[in-house]
């Protein structure tokens, strides 16, 4: 089981360092990646909310695995802020990084997918104590 969780972890510090890289690289590099263009941003869903949604979805999954795989560690509290820290000062940053902007349905996003997942760890520990 500890391996398992080593892994997770290795996983969770490599998403956050794709994140950071994904975040402050001038242009898209995704949209370059699929499309071969580094202006043009993939949706992950067809919504009216256009890429925010991408940024929901990466910090809601980024967090659960984050929250989980430190779940029994006494510094829980520190990584809950830490992503919501994370997630300002990236989209803060895209001020000053070329053909990035910053957006605040963007940080909004980033700010519920941590949320949202924040409350689901909760509500698992309310239940599995019971």
């Amino acid at each position: 089981m500890d391996k398992v969780i080593t892994l997770l972890r290795f996983v969770f510090h490599i998403s956050v360092f794709f994140l950071i890289v994904i975040s402050l690289y001038p242009g898209s590099l995704i949209g370059y990646f699929l499309y071969g263009d580094l202006g043009r941003q993939p949706n992950l869903l067809d919504t009216s909310l256009g890429t925010s949604i991408n940024h929901f979805i990466y910090y809601f999954c980024i967090s659960l695995l984050g929250f989980c795989v430190y779940i029994k560690n006494k510094n829980f509290q520190k990584l809950v802020y830490g992503l919501f820290f994370l997630s300002l000062i990236l989209e803060i940053l895209q001020f000053i990084v070329p053909n990035r902007a910053f957006q605040l349905l963007d940080l909004i996003s980033n700010f519920l997918g941590v949320l949202v997942a924040f409350f689901l760890i909760k509500i698992y520990l309310f239940f599995s104590r019971s």
